[in-house]
Order: C-alpha cells, then structure tokens, then sequence
C-alpha cells in the first residue's frame, strides 16, 4: 500500500452497543451466556458427528462444518463486545479492525454457501432417493465445502484489500457493535466508487445465487411431494427439510433486514438489532433448532450420555 493511501487513523471506536452502567452486568452476563451456548452447542453437534458413525452422512458432514463457521462467526465479535464491557472501553485497532472485518465476511459467507449447499443435499435425498449415494458421494461433497471455503476467503480478501487502500481521516465512530464493511465506507474520505461497484456485482451475487439454489431446490422438492401427495411423504419432507428451511429463514430474514431493508427503516438501533440476531442469536439457536427437530441427533446425544455415564 503507498504511503499517501494509508489511513491517519490508528484506532476506531466501536459504538452500537452503549448500555447504562447499572445495565452493564445485565448485558454482560446474557451475551456471555449466549456465546457460551454457541461455543458449547456447536462443538456438542460437530463432537457428536464425530463419534457417531450413523452421522457420517453428507447432511450431516455438511452440519458439522455449518456448526463450526457458527461458532467462528460468533467469535469475530462477540468476545471483543465482553471486552468493551468489562473494561469500560470501545476503542479497537486498526488493524484489529480491519482483521474482524475479513474474518467477518469470510464465516458470513461460508454460512451462505452452506446453507445452499444443504439444500441442494436435502433436493438429492427427497427428489432422487435411488441415486442419492452415487450423486452426493464424498468426493463431491468435500468438494462442495472447499469450494464454499474458496470463495468466501476470495470475496473477504477482495473486499478487505479494496477497503485498505481507501484513507480515514474525519471521524473514526463507528455506530456499530463490529467492523462492518457498509459502515466503513461510509467513514472514508476516499472515492468508494470501486468498492460500491464490487459490492453491487460480485458482493450481491455471493448472497443472491446461494438464495435462488436454495428457493430452487425447495421448489423442486414441494413440487415432487405435492405430484403424489401422502401423508408418510409430507411427514418425512418436513422432518427432513424443516430444520433447515427455518434456519434459512431467520438468517436471511435479518440479513435482508439490515443490508437490504435498513434505509426504509430510518433507525440505526433496528440494524443493530437485526444484526446481533445474525451474529449472536442465530449461531446460538442452530444447534438447538438441529437438535430438537431431528430424531438422529437426539439419539446419538442419549447414546453419548449413555457411554459418559457408563465410563463413570
């Protein structure tokens, strides 16, 4: 980076999450419980899928690598917010910044293509069964992740890299709880024409093209249930695909609602709350959400219990 393109600012103050002091043990406490319910819960899920071979199945391979991206999104942001509170100060670096920024984007867009990717594992199993072990083999299934990984480190780095050339030098609050990219252009005194166009073509597509294979392959399957309606294959297309089709629904319900939906709004504290759901809430809600609604994960937590508590 030359010289003249690098920010005068060493530091940015992170002001989204402001509370009273009387408050701030009362918000201490429920975020680090629920970060410690994400970190638990997630581990417990990839730990089962682990150790059981009944799990060792494409949807669940690709369960344990959504549960560890959860724990990892949550982990950009919400340690730092406990030390902002516990030490009374909001400031991060630079460079602090900028790292939370990619690791953000990275594990944001890794759920994103996960989440197509399961849908399309979910399309395989209900609409062709009989072919189901030839086409979701584990060569394509490893595949499908890496590649999910490869462009989420792309789009990160390339946002990330166009971001550092850009300078900082008016006010350096930002009205957030994390380093958000659309915040932060917004502090730059740079021309952000390049970033703006990113945003709107590659940026938009990483978001828009897993959402329209996820919708497509949803189609597919009510479609194929609906030709031959009966009860035992309505029951068990929504055993199958009812986890996920809610999982689905909150994060892009409030994704939309703070990238998409944020202006009409005209409130930043409503982007700020849409954006701990995303953040916080729903990493923290997927295992449960995974757990309560599915018959193998509930077994192969008894039998885990079983096992602690026959060592004991």
């Amino acid at each position: 980076m030359r010289p003249e393109n690098q920010s005068s600012v060493s530091e940015f103050l992170l002001l989204g999450l402001l509370f009273p002091p009387e408050q701030q043990s009362l918000f201490f406490a429920l975020f680090l419980g629920m970060y410690l319910t994400t970190v638990l819960g997630n581990l417990l899920i990839i730990l089962l899928i682990r150790l059981n071979s009944h799990l060792h199945t494409p949807m669940y391979f690709f369960l344990s690598h959504l549960a560890f991206s959860d724990i990892s999104l949550s982990s950009v942001a919400v340690p730092k917010i406990l030390m902002n509170m516990q030490t009374q100060r909001q400031s991060i670096s630079y460079m602090g910044c900028i790292s939370q920024l990619y690791f953000f984007i990275v594990f944001g867009c890794l759920d994103n293509f996960l989440l197509a990717v399961m849908a399309y594992d979910r399309y395989v199993a209900i609409c062709h069964p009989l072919h189901y072990t030839t086409m979701m083999r584990q060569e394509l299934c490893i595949s499908l992740v890496a590649g999910s990984w490869f462009f989420s480190c792309a789009h990160a780095l390339l946002n990330t890299l166009l971001l550092v050339q850009l300078s900082f030098c008016a006010d350096n609050s930002i009205p957030h709880f994390f380093c958000d990219l659309t915040v932060l252009l917004k502090l730059s005194c740079s021309d952000i024409s390049l970033n703006e166009l990113v945003i709107f073509t590659e940026a938009a597509m990483v978001v828009i093209l897993p959402l329209i294979s996820i919708l497509g392959s949803y189609i597919c399957i009510g479609t194929t249930v609906l030709r031959v309606p009966s009860n035992k294959r309505l029951f068990k297309a929504f055993s199958t695909c009812g986890s996920h089709l809610f999982v689905v629904s909150l994060y892009y319900g409030t994704i939309s609602g703070v990238y998409f939906f944020s202006s009409s709004w005209g409130s930043n504290d409503k982007d700020i709350i849409a954006s701990v759901m995303y953040t916080v809430v729903t990493p923290m809600l997927n295992p449960l959400i995974y757990s309560l609604r599915n018959r193998d994960i509930k077994e192969a937590l008894e039998m885990f219990v079983n096992r602690a508590n026959f060592f004991k």
